[in-house]
């Protein structure tokens, strides 16, 4: 199974491309897509929404797993995070792909086995789970793969 696991925001999209490749997930792509601070949000999305339809096309994933939106107190953030995952779950939709969504939580409990889990410790458990990890990359990177881990996790 190939999943193509998205973190959404409009700023930074963290995205990762994971497959299952003899009994280890292997990271294949990830990378963080980011838009012009300066442009209008329309142009942002569209950015956004060309990029992912490009991994779509090239890797042909069999699911899109992308994390279910928290509100934090930006409620302008809120929404605008929220029709980004809009339209990407529209394109992956219209690509034939499977949608699953997680939150939070429970990435945190697939990756690390505990809810509670900061950043750091999922980062420091995606090490010894996953191959071809970023030695370096942003949060929202490592939070895209940790979304891909969970996503095969409950595929089993």
């Amino acid at each position: 199974m190939r999943v193509l696991a998205v973190d959404p925001g409009y700023d930074r999209l963290g995205i990762a491309v994971i497959e299952k490749q003899s009994g280890k997930e292997t990271v294949l792509h990830s990378d963080c897509v980011t838009t012009d601070k300066k442009a209008d949000f329309p142009d942002r999305l569209h950015t956004l929404g060309q990029a992912f339809e490009a991994l779509i096309e090239k890797y042909e994933p069999g699911t899109v797993a992308i994390e279910k939106l928290f509100f934090n107190q930006n409620q302008k953030t809120a929404m605008a995070v929220a029709e980004v995952r809009g339209a990407l779950i529209y394109i992956a939709k219209k690509h034939g792909c499977a949608v699953k969504e997680f939150g939070p939580q429970e990435i945190k409990v697939a990756v690390t086995g505990h809810g509670g889990s900061d950043k750091q410790a999922v980062t420091d458990m995606l090490k010894h789970l996953v191959k071809n990890l970023p030695l370096k990359a942003l949060d929202d990177e490592y939070d895209a793969i940790a979304i891909g881990v969970t996503a095969l996790a409950h595929h089993r």
